[in-house]
């Protein structure tokens, strides 16, 4: 008897199901789909509901986020964000360092670098949003006793001093206050002014109902007695009336709560193409609330995700410019460091356009004429620094950050202009190519001087979505 044979049934039904649960799902689990991606913060806005991510973006323009990830994905062709607004600087005084990022969004396909979506690329440098840090400045001696703020009875008086000896430098201050009070007495009694006692009860109504000729009204009255003004010295009296008078308030009507109305029809679904939303409405009018009453709780609205099954036309965009082919003239072998204009071309590609969408605007291709310096020896001059440049490696060990002089090639006086066929007008001539500048020796170099900074207090490279959690 074979080995088969002899395995028992629920393990010879095993092997024979396996090849079947090793197989990829088919589908896609469902994402939550978004009417709108908002460029400059990253956010999915307008929640559509929870559908198949080949369902979501059939609109190109939608967005969506996938099951416990808070980072919002576009579903158009992947590109980067717009970058980050830079992190506060690391320190408040003196030099520090700062962080912006940017993230490739979208589907099926990559930003350039090679970049998968949710991809993050980050940016460092240098800040300094104070030159100087706060010195602490110290108190002058203190200045005589102010006069006694009252004239009668007791009250305080003051004395101070100032913040300079030394002066402090950079924002300080010196620790402590600028002035001190203590009691005084003037030796002189005040007089007592009269204040009103709180109001009494309001008296029974002078009437039972509203109407006729006299508006019931009831009143009440209140005492100079808390306290009665002094005779010596002379105090002076309340001010206001020692009476007043309303109006009985009447009994109101009982409020009536509002009730909802029954839904109205669903909408048509809004869109073409893609998802859409319907909607249904309703009115608090079963009855209308009254004086008064609740209104109705619970939407007045509410909405259907609408499948039209029909994917949205993506208009095609550009990609960035290529290369600039050299710059030659036909029929001359060689127009290199010669006063002979030539002409050059570069080419871009229109991608991602589908469905029918619209075509790039614009040419594929861009033509200009040229002078060709390629290689060219000619004396040149050393330039002036130039900024800083970012911090190196942005998330890496010890970044740092360079500035350079080089040494720049002087540009023959070469015509900026040409006129290549009469009555066509003026065409612009540009320089083409790297020649090689000669500069006298300077720092031991003779094309670039570097000098270089190391960035201080780096912060930490943290996913911002991450840190939401």
């Amino acid at each position: 008897m074979t080995a088969c044979a002899q395995a028992p049934q629920w393990l010879l039904l095993l092997l024979l199901l396996l090849p079947l649960l090793t197989l990829p799902a088919t589908g896609s689990d469902p994402v939550l789909c978004f009417a709108q991606y908002e460029e400059s913060s990253g956010k999915c806005k307008d929640l559509l509901g929870s559908v198949k991510v080949e369902d979501c973006c059939l609109n190109a323009a939608f967005a969506f986020q996938e099951d416990g990830s808070k980072i919002c994905q576009i579903c158009r062709f992947p590109r980067w964000s717009p970058w980050s607004t830079w992190t506060p600087c690391s320190a408040k005084c003196s030099e520090g360092s700062q962080l912006r990022h940017r993230r490739c969004v979208g589907r099926d396909g990559k930003c350039s670098e090679k970049a998968v979506p949710g991809t993050l690329e980050w940016q460092l440098q240098a800040c300094e949003d104070q030159p100087c840090c706060p010195e602490m400045g110290g108190w002058s001696d203190w200045g005589p006793w102010k006069p006694c703020s009252v004239t009668c009875s007791k009250g305080i008086q003051i004395r101070e001093r100032a913040c300079n000896h030394p002066a402090p430098k950079c924002g300080g201050h010196c620790p402590g206050e600028t002035q001190e009070s203590q009691d005084c007495d003037s030796k002189q009694v005040c007089p007592t002014h009269g204040a009103w006692a709180t109001w009494g009860p309001w008296s029974p109504c002078s009437g039972s109902c509203h109407g006729g000729s006299h508006a019931p009204m009831e009143t009440r009255s209140r005492t100079c007695s808390a306290p009665e003004p002094s005779q010596k010295p002379p105090g002076k009296t309340c001010p206001g009336p020692a009476y007043e008078q309303r109006s009985c308030p009447g009994l109101l009507p009982c409020p009536v709560a509002g009730g909802w109305g029954p839904w109205g029809p669903v909408s048509p679904c809004p869109v073409t193409c893609g998802l859409g939303q319907t909607m249904e409405q309703r009115t608090c009018d079963h009855p209308v609330p009254q004086h008064g009453g609740p209104f109705c709780a619970g939407d007045a609205t509410r909405t259907h995700i609408c499948n039209t099954a029909v994917p949205c036309p993506v208009d095609g965009e550009w990609e960035a410019w290529g290369q600039w082919n050299t710059c030659t003239r036909p029929n001359i072998k060689s127009i290199s460091c010669k006063e002979i204009p030539g002409q050059q071309t570069r080419l871009r590609t229109c991608k991602g356009r589908k469905f029918n969408g619209q075509r790039c605007a614009g040419q594929y291709q861009d033509i200009r004429h040229c002078y060709n310096i390629e290689g060219c020896v000619w004396k040149g001059s050393w330039a002036e620094w130039s900024t800083w440049g970012l911090c190196m490696p942005p998330c890496g060990p010890e970044p740092t950050r360079v500035r350079r002089r080089l040494c720049t090639a002087l540009l023959p006086k070469y015509p900026p202009t040409i006129s290549m066929v009469e009555g066509q007008g003026e065409k612009n001539v540009t320089f083409w190519g790297t020649p090689r500048a000669l500069c006298d020796m300077l720092q031991g170099q003779r094309l670039v001087v570097e000098e270089k900074r190391p960035c201080l207090l780096v912060p930490a490279c943290k996913d911002p979505e991450d840190e939401k959690l």
